[in-house]
């Protein structure tokens, strides 16, 4: 592909990306560099970028995370406290557990009750990550499991996990709008 290409396509995904890092990172300053290592990035690999059916902003959306997760490794080498780190793979679904079954593809983030945007941000980082590429950002199983280098059961299990905490952590907010038992009325 050549550069100019690239760069038009890369470009329209720029806001996502951004917005992405600045749920990974929490501050402005350290999702724009981040945003920039990853364009950086990516440019320099551009030529062999290959067009698989999910388009580029899967693709971007993984360097933007090997990108993040690297320097998080890098900071705990160089003596950053074990907190900062993600946990471990130890989530499973029980059987006979559900989530809700919660569709929020093209949610305005900006627009998101403060109590639900800062439940979100007080998710582990893996459940946030998952939460946000499927719900806000509309990927695929497949697609958040290539970005994140896990077993698309993995996935799913995080995303259950999130949307239960969230469930629970928002039950007042609900009953508050006079929401209960997953209905409106």
């Amino acid at each position: 592909m050549n550069r100019e290409t690239f760069e038009q396509m890369s470009l329209e995904h720029l806001d996502s990306v951004y917005r992405m890092a600045m749920h990974l990172t929490g501050h402005p300053d350290e999702a724009g560099d981040l945003v920039q290592e990853t364009y950086l990035k990516a440019l320099r690999v551009a030529e062999r970028y290959e067009e698989k059916g999910g388009g580029i902003r899967p693709w971007l959306f993984k360097i933007l995370h090997n990108v993040f997760y690297s320097k998080l490794a890098r900071a705990k080498r160089e003596s950053a406290s074990y907190e900062d780190l993600p946990p471990g793979e130890s989530d499973e679904i029980k059987p006979g557990e559900a989530a809700p079954a919660w569709d929020l593809t093209g949610l305005d983030w900006e627009q998101v009750d403060g109590r639900l945007r800062e439940a979100v941000d007080r998710l582990r980082p893996e459940y946030r990550s998952v939460l946000l590429l499927w719900g806000v950002e509309g990927l695929k199983y497949r697609e958040i499991a290539e970005i994140h280098n896990v077993p698309i059961g993995t996935i799913m299990s995080r995303l259950h996990r999130a949307r239960a905490i969230l469930a629970e952590e928002l039950a007042e907010m609900a009953e508050e709008l006079g929401w209960s038992n997953g209905s409106t009325a």
